[in-house]
Formats: C-alpha cells, sequence, structure tokens
C-alpha cells in the first residue's frame, strides 16, 4: 500500500490579510483615526450599545459606524436615526466576517478627514470573524446575559483576541443562571488582560465606564500619531 503524502504547510493561509491589516493600522494612526473592531453573536445588544455609546462620545469626538451585514441596511438606518452620526452598511455577500481588505474598502467609503474614530460593527458570528485581522486598533466583542457564562470556554479564539469584553443585558441576570465571576475567570484564562464591563445597554447602566475607556483610547491613539 502506497505512503499517503504529507504536506507540511509553513506558511500561514492568513500572512496576506495579517500584512494588509498591518498596513491599513499604520495608514490610520498617520491619519490619527482609531478603528474599533466590535463583534458578538447575533442579538447580544451590539447596536444598542453602539447608539448608548456613541451618544455619549459625539459631543466630544467625531465618529462614524461601519456596519457589516449579510444583507440588509436595518443597524446602519438605525445607527444614523438615533445618533446622527455618519453610518454606512457593508454588505459581505453571504460571507460570515470581514478581512482587512474588506475593511479598507469599506473605509474608502468614510470620510476619514471628518473622524476621529471608526466603529467597526462585524457581522454576528463568535468564530469567523475572531479569524481574521481587520486592521483595527483594538478588538472588542459584546456577551450577553442569556448566552451563559461558559461562552469563553467554548468559543477561545474570540476571548483571546479581543481587548475587551462587554457584558450585556445585567437586567435580566436574576433570570439566568449566569455566574459574572465566574464569566470573568473564564474570559481572563483566555485573555489575562482584557478589560471587562459589565452593562445594561437597554438602560445605559454601565455604558459610561466602557465609554470613558474608547474615549480615553482614541485620545491617546491621536497624541501618539503626533
Amino acid at each position: 500500500m502506497d505512503k499517503v503524502k504529507i504536506i507540511e504547510i509553513k506558511k500561514s493561509v492568513f500572512e496576506d490579510n495579517d500584512r494588509a491589516a498591518n498596513q491599513l493600522r499604520k495608514d490610520l494612526k498617520q491619519r490619527g483615526v482609531y478603528l474599533l473592531n466590535l463583534m458578538s453573536a447575533p442579538g447580544s445588544g451590539k447596536t444598542t450599545t453602539l447608539i448608548q455609546t456613541i451618544n455619549l462620545l459625539k459631543d466630544k469626538i467625531r465618529i462614524a459606524v461601519m456596519e457589516a451585514d449579510i444583507d440588509s441596511d436595518v443597524d446602519a438606518v438605525k445607527i444614523k436615526e438615533a445618533t446622527g452620526v455618519p453610518s454606512i452598511q457593508l454588505h459581505t455577500g453571504g460571507m460570515c466576517h470581514l478581512d482587512a481588505e474588506m475593511t479598507g474598502q469599506g473605509l474608502d467609503n468614510v470620510a476619514l478627514d471628518d473622524a476621529d474614530l471608526v466603529i467597526l460593527e462585524n457581522v454576528g458570528n463568535l468564530v469567523c470573524p475572531a479569524e481574521f485581522d481587520t486592521g483595527a486598533v483594538r478588538n472588542a466583542m459584546i456577551l450577553s446575559v442569556p448566552e451563559g457564562h461558559d461562552k469563553p470556554l467554548k468559543y477561545p479564539l474570540m476571548f483571546t483576541v479581543c481587548d475587551v469584553v462587554v457584558i450585556n443585558k445585567t437586567d435580566v441576570m436574576p433570570y439566568f443562571d449566569f455566574d459574572l465571576d465566574k464569566c470573568a475567570e473564564y474570559i481572563h484564562m483566555r485573555n489575562p488582560n482584557a478589560r471587562i464591563f459589565p452593562i445594561c445597554a437597554k438602560t445605559g447602566e454601565g455604558v459610561d465606564a466602557f465609554a470613558n475607556w474608547l474615549l480615553n483610547e482614541v485620545q491617546q491613539w491621536k497624541n501618539s500619531a503626533c
């Protein structure tokens, strides 16, 4: 019986994307524009969290939003109507994530000279978006209480690549078997340096802490670009 041929893959399939992402970050740094990549599962409250956050920050910094979905413009319209900030919709053509090139195409349609912060609301998915560097300065994700506190154990890469985890829908915690301390423990197992912000996007409780963190990030990024 013939032996099976074994091929060792020594070049990362993500190498081209990583190169494009690093170049995109460099370009944004030179322009003093901060890009935040926001990820989560569908229904976690990304758009509601963004609306609350943007309304806290829009009088302090200039903000633009890129909404990524397989189809529809529901979220982009909602953001624009609720906040008044520029918002565009990116259709992925069925793909479950954005990569650096796709993000760059979106940024080509954003008035970057009029933006300090661009927020990319990535496609709702806890797997694929975590695999691709979009060129963002930071990755953030939203975990909602109904999803359960064990998600960092089940989706390790997402929690590993995220600098910030926003735990949303804390108002319904009494109705779900959700252990906030245990969740924080699991998150720090994946990423010891991850910042955690428990919030209720519906009422706005706790969103100010996340907004203040983001404002400080943007200011530091712009100062370091000078």
